[in-house]
Protein backbone atom coordinates (compact mmCIF):
# COMPACT_ATOMS: atom_id res chain seq x y z
CA UNK A 1 0.00 0.00 0.00
CA UNK A 2 1.25 3.47 -0.82
CA UNK A 3 2.12 5.83 2.03
CA UNK A 4 -0.59 8.23 3.13
CA UNK A 5 1.02 11.31 1.64
CA UNK A 6 1.12 9.67 -1.80
CA UNK A 7 -2.52 8.63 -1.56
CA UNK A 8 -3.61 12.15 -0.68
CA UNK A 9 -1.88 14.09 -3.43
CA UNK A 10 -4.23 16.46 -5.15
CA UNK A 11 -3.86 18.27 -8.44
CA UNK A 12 -0.08 18.07 -8.09
CA UNK A 13 -0.06 14.31 -8.68
CA UNK A 14 3.00 14.03 -10.97
CA UNK A 15 2.31 10.46 -12.01
CA UNK A 16 -1.02 11.41 -13.56
CA UNK A 17 -2.96 8.82 -11.55
CA UNK A 18 -6.65 9.37 -10.76
CA UNK A 19 -7.87 10.43 -7.34
CA UNK A 20 -7.97 7.63 -4.75
CA UNK A 21 -10.22 7.00 -1.76
CA UNK A 22 -8.22 8.85 0.90
CA UNK A 23 -8.96 8.54 4.60
CA UNK A 24 -10.93 11.79 4.31
CA UNK A 25 -13.13 10.32 1.60
CA UNK A 26 -13.60 7.16 3.64
CA UNK A 27 -14.59 9.26 6.65
CA UNK A 28 -17.13 11.18 4.58
CA UNK A 29 -18.54 7.90 3.26
CA UNK A 30 -18.95 6.52 6.79
CA UNK A 31 -20.77 9.68 7.93
CA UNK A 32 -23.10 9.58 4.92
CA UNK A 33 -23.85 5.87 5.38
CA UNK A 34 -24.63 6.48 9.05
CA UNK A 35 -26.99 9.34 8.14
CA UNK A 36 -28.80 7.30 5.48
CA UNK A 37 -29.18 4.37 7.86
CA UNK A 38 -30.34 6.59 10.72
CA UNK A 39 -33.04 8.16 8.56
CA UNK A 40 -33.80 4.84 6.86
CA UNK A 41 -33.72 6.43 3.40
CA UNK A 42 -34.22 3.71 0.81
CA UNK A 43 -31.55 4.45 -1.79
CA UNK A 44 -31.91 2.49 -5.03
CA UNK A 45 -29.26 2.78 -7.75
CA UNK A 46 -29.84 1.60 -11.31
CA UNK A 47 -27.46 0.99 -14.23
CA UNK A 48 -24.20 1.81 -12.48
CA UNK A 49 -22.47 -0.21 -15.20
CA UNK A 50 -22.63 2.91 -17.38
CA UNK A 51 -19.98 4.54 -15.16
CA UNK A 52 -16.41 3.63 -16.20
CA UNK A 53 -14.80 1.48 -13.49
CA UNK A 54 -11.39 3.13 -13.96
CA UNK A 55 -11.30 5.83 -16.64
CA UNK A 56 -12.40 9.45 -16.52
CA UNK A 57 -15.95 10.59 -17.18
CA UNK A 58 -18.23 13.55 -16.58
CA UNK A 59 -21.27 12.70 -14.44
CA UNK A 60 -23.93 15.24 -15.47
CA UNK A 61 -26.73 15.20 -12.89
CA UNK A 62 -30.06 16.93 -12.42
CA UNK A 63 -30.07 19.41 -9.53
CA UNK A 64 -33.26 19.12 -7.48
CA UNK A 65 -32.05 18.93 -3.88
CA UNK A 66 -29.21 19.76 -1.52
CA UNK A 67 -28.42 16.03 -1.30
CA UNK A 68 -27.71 15.49 -4.99
CA UNK A 69 -23.96 15.27 -4.43
CA UNK A 70 -24.49 12.54 -1.84
CA UNK A 71 -26.71 10.46 -4.10
CA UNK A 72 -24.54 10.84 -7.22
CA UNK A 73 -21.43 9.68 -5.33
CA UNK A 74 -23.21 6.99 -3.29
CA UNK A 75 -22.68 4.05 -5.66
CA UNK A 76 -19.32 5.02 -7.26
CA UNK A 77 -17.77 5.31 -3.79
CA UNK A 78 -19.41 2.25 -2.22
CA UNK A 79 -19.40 -0.13 -5.17
CA UNK A 80 -16.66 1.05 -7.51
CA UNK A 81 -14.41 2.39 -4.74
CA UNK A 82 -14.01 5.59 -6.73
CA UNK A 83 -14.27 9.13 -5.33
CA UNK A 84 -16.14 11.76 -7.29
CA UNK A 85 -14.89 15.32 -7.77
CA UNK A 86 -17.69 17.89 -7.78
CA UNK A 87 -17.81 21.35 -9.23
CA UNK A 88 -19.37 23.49 -6.51
CA UNK A 89 -20.01 27.20 -6.21
CA UNK A 90 -17.30 28.98 -4.26
CA UNK A 91 -19.73 30.28 -1.62
CA UNK A 92 -19.90 26.78 -0.15
CA UNK A 93 -16.21 27.00 0.86
CA UNK A 94 -17.17 29.68 3.41
CA UNK A 95 -20.10 27.70 4.80
CA UNK A 96 -19.85 26.67 8.44
CA UNK A 97 -21.65 23.42 7.70
CA UNK A 98 -20.35 22.40 4.29
CA UNK A 99 -16.98 24.11 3.87
CA UNK A 100 -15.05 21.26 5.49
CA UNK A 101 -16.90 18.74 3.33
CA UNK A 102 -16.06 20.24 -0.07
CA UNK A 103 -12.43 20.71 0.96
CA UNK A 104 -12.10 17.12 2.17
CA UNK A 105 -13.75 15.83 -1.02
CA UNK A 106 -11.36 17.93 -3.16
CA UNK A 107 -14.21 19.63 -4.98
CA UNK A 108 -13.43 22.19 -7.69
CA UNK A 109 -14.62 25.70 -6.71
CA UNK A 110 -16.60 27.69 -9.27
CA UNK A 111 -16.99 31.46 -8.96
CA UNK A 112 -20.05 32.31 -11.05
CA UNK A 113 -19.32 36.04 -10.82
CA UNK A 114 -15.91 35.82 -12.52
CA UNK A 115 -15.36 34.61 -16.07
CA UNK A 116 -11.63 34.16 -15.34
CA UNK A 117 -12.37 32.01 -12.28
CA UNK A 118 -14.94 29.97 -14.23
CA UNK A 119 -12.36 29.30 -16.93
CA UNK A 120 -9.89 28.21 -14.23
CA UNK A 121 -12.44 25.77 -12.81
CA UNK A 122 -13.07 24.41 -16.30
CA UNK A 123 -9.34 23.83 -16.86
CA UNK A 124 -8.95 22.14 -13.46
CA UNK A 125 -11.89 19.82 -14.16
CA UNK A 126 -10.60 18.93 -17.64
CA UNK A 127 -7.16 18.14 -16.19
CA UNK A 128 -8.75 15.87 -13.56
CA UNK A 129 -10.70 14.06 -16.28
CA UNK A 130 -7.53 13.45 -18.30
CA UNK A 131 -5.98 11.83 -15.21
CA UNK A 132 -8.93 9.46 -15.03
CA UNK A 133 -11.07 11.13 -12.34
CA UNK A 134 -14.85 11.13 -12.21
CA UNK A 135 -16.05 14.73 -12.26
CA UNK A 136 -19.66 15.51 -11.38
CA UNK A 137 -21.35 18.59 -12.81
CA UNK A 138 -24.85 20.02 -12.43
CA UNK A 139 -25.34 21.62 -15.87
CA UNK A 140 -28.42 23.48 -14.62
CA UNK A 141 -26.11 25.39 -12.19
CA UNK A 142 -28.80 25.68 -9.51
CA UNK A 143 -31.63 23.73 -7.91
CA UNK A 144 -34.76 23.57 -10.04
CA UNK A 145 -37.79 24.57 -7.96
CA UNK A 146 -40.09 22.91 -10.51
CA UNK A 147 -38.10 19.64 -10.15
CA UNK A 148 -37.86 19.52 -13.94
CA UNK A 149 -34.72 20.21 -15.93
CA UNK A 150 -33.66 23.82 -16.33
CA UNK A 151 -31.75 24.83 -19.48
CA UNK A 152 -28.33 23.19 -19.42
CA UNK A 153 -25.03 25.01 -19.72
CA UNK A 154 -22.47 23.69 -22.18
CA UNK A 155 -19.65 23.30 -19.65
CA UNK A 156 -20.21 19.58 -19.02
CA UNK A 157 -19.90 18.58 -22.68
CA UNK A 158 -17.10 21.07 -23.31
CA UNK A 159 -14.90 19.62 -20.59
CA UNK A 160 -15.68 16.07 -21.75
CA UNK A 161 -14.78 17.13 -25.27
CA UNK A 162 -11.54 18.77 -24.13
CA UNK A 163 -10.50 15.71 -22.11
CA UNK A 164 -11.68 13.10 -24.60
CA UNK A 165 -13.97 11.34 -22.10
CA UNK A 166 -17.70 10.48 -22.17
CA UNK A 167 -20.57 12.25 -20.42
CA UNK A 168 -22.73 9.97 -18.29
CA UNK A 169 -26.23 11.42 -17.67
CA UNK A 170 -27.39 10.88 -14.08
CA UNK A 171 -30.87 11.44 -12.70
CA UNK A 172 -31.88 11.43 -9.05
CA UNK A 173 -35.35 11.57 -7.59
CA UNK A 174 -36.85 11.63 -4.12
CA UNK A 175 -34.21 13.55 -2.18
CA UNK A 176 -36.09 16.82 -2.83
CA UNK A 177 -38.53 15.53 -0.20
CA UNK A 178 -35.70 15.73 2.35
CA UNK A 179 -33.82 18.95 1.57
CA UNK A 180 -34.44 21.39 -1.25
CA UNK A 181 -34.54 25.10 -1.97
CA UNK A 182 -37.22 27.07 -0.15
CA UNK A 183 -38.06 24.39 2.43
CA UNK A 184 -36.60 23.46 5.78
CA UNK A 185 -34.64 20.18 5.70
CA UNK A 186 -36.38 17.29 7.44
CA UNK A 187 -35.43 13.67 8.20
CA UNK A 188 -38.29 12.30 6.05
CA UNK A 189 -37.73 8.87 7.55
CA UNK A 190 -38.02 6.01 5.09
CA UNK A 191 -38.10 8.19 1.98
CA UNK A 192 -37.27 6.25 -1.21
CA UNK A 193 -34.48 7.86 -3.25
CA UNK A 194 -33.68 6.72 -6.79
CA UNK A 195 -30.48 7.31 -8.77
CA UNK A 196 -30.28 6.16 -12.39
CA UNK A 197 -27.25 6.35 -14.72
CA UNK A 198 -27.83 6.55 -18.45
CA UNK A 199 -25.70 5.30 -21.37
CA UNK A 200 -22.55 7.40 -21.90
CA UNK A 201 -22.66 10.13 -24.52
CA UNK A 202 -19.51 10.63 -26.58
CA UNK A 203 -18.78 14.15 -27.79
CA UNK A 204 -16.84 14.37 -31.03
CA UNK A 205 -13.78 16.60 -31.20
CA UNK A 206 -15.49 18.79 -33.83
CA UNK A 207 -19.05 18.52 -32.53
CA UNK A 208 -20.93 21.71 -31.73
CA UNK A 209 -21.14 21.89 -27.90
CA UNK A 210 -24.62 23.41 -28.11
CA UNK A 211 -25.84 20.44 -30.17
CA UNK A 212 -24.09 17.99 -27.82
CA UNK A 213 -25.71 19.73 -24.84
CA UNK A 214 -29.10 19.34 -26.51
CA UNK A 215 -28.42 15.59 -26.80
CA UNK A 216 -27.50 15.49 -23.12
CA UNK A 217 -30.64 17.40 -22.14
CA UNK A 218 -32.83 15.01 -24.14
CA UNK A 219 -31.19 11.99 -22.49
CA UNK A 220 -31.53 13.45 -18.99
CA UNK A 221 -35.13 14.51 -19.58
CA UNK A 222 -36.08 11.02 -20.78
CA UNK A 223 -34.37 9.43 -17.76
CA UNK A 224 -36.09 11.83 -15.38
CA UNK A 225 -39.52 11.19 -16.86
CA UNK A 226 -38.94 7.44 -16.58
CA UNK A 227 -37.79 7.65 -12.96
CA UNK A 228 -40.69 9.87 -11.91
CA UNK A 229 -43.27 7.59 -13.53
CA UNK A 230 -41.76 4.49 -11.89
CA UNK A 231 -41.26 6.06 -8.45
CA UNK A 232 -42.49 3.72 -5.74
CA UNK A 233 -44.45 6.47 -3.95
CA UNK A 234 -46.05 7.55 -7.21
CA UNK A 235 -46.99 11.13 -8.09
CA UNK A 236 -49.67 12.13 -5.56
CA UNK A 237 -51.98 14.84 -6.90
CA UNK A 238 -51.06 18.23 -5.49
CA UNK A 239 -47.95 17.01 -3.66
CA UNK A 240 -45.45 19.87 -3.39
CA UNK A 241 -42.54 17.64 -4.48
CA UNK A 242 -44.23 16.45 -7.70
CA UNK A 243 -43.81 18.45 -10.96
CA UNK A 244 -46.89 20.31 -12.14
CA UNK A 245 -47.04 18.36 -15.42
CA UNK A 246 -47.43 15.18 -13.38
CA UNK A 247 -50.32 16.68 -11.42
CA UNK A 248 -48.22 17.89 -8.50
CA UNK A 249 -48.03 21.18 -6.65
CA UNK A 250 -44.51 22.23 -7.67
CA UNK A 251 -44.14 25.72 -9.21
CA UNK A 252 -44.97 26.13 -12.89
CA UNK A 253 -41.93 25.09 -14.91
CA UNK A 254 -42.17 27.92 -17.46
CA UNK A 255 -42.16 30.49 -14.66
CA UNK A 256 -39.19 28.82 -12.98
CA UNK A 257 -37.28 28.83 -16.27
CA UNK A 258 -37.97 32.56 -16.75
CA UNK A 259 -36.63 33.33 -13.27
CA UNK A 260 -33.61 31.13 -13.88
CA UNK A 261 -32.86 32.82 -17.22
CA UNK A 262 -32.93 36.20 -15.50
CA UNK A 263 -30.45 35.04 -12.84
CA UNK A 264 -28.21 33.48 -15.49
CA UNK A 265 -27.97 36.80 -17.29
CA UNK A 266 -26.80 38.43 -14.07
CA UNK A 267 -24.17 35.70 -13.54
CA UNK A 268 -22.98 36.23 -17.10
CA UNK A 269 -22.82 39.98 -16.78
CA UNK A 270 -25.80 40.47 -19.03
CA UNK A 271 -24.92 38.10 -21.87
CA UNK A 272 -27.10 35.15 -20.81
CA UNK A 273 -25.33 33.00 -23.38
CA UNK A 274 -24.46 29.34 -23.06
CA UNK A 275 -21.55 29.32 -25.46
CA UNK A 276 -18.84 29.92 -22.89
CA UNK A 277 -16.84 27.47 -20.83
CA UNK A 278 -18.96 27.87 -17.72
CA UNK A 279 -19.08 24.52 -15.90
Amino acid sequence: MKPADARERRDERPDGTPLRLTWKWRSIALLVIALVNLCRWRVRVHDLHHVPPRDGAVLAFNHHSYLDFVMVAWAPVRRLRRPVRFLAKREIWGSRWLGWLVRAAEAVPVDRQSSVARAGAFDAAAAALRRGDLVAVAPEQTISRSFELLPLRTGAVRMAQAAGVPVVPVVGWGSQRIATKGRLPRPAFGTPVVVRYGPPLHVGADEDPVAATARLAAAMDALLDEVVREYVDGTPAGAWWVPARHGGGAPDHAEVVRDHTSRTRRWDGGSGGQGDATP
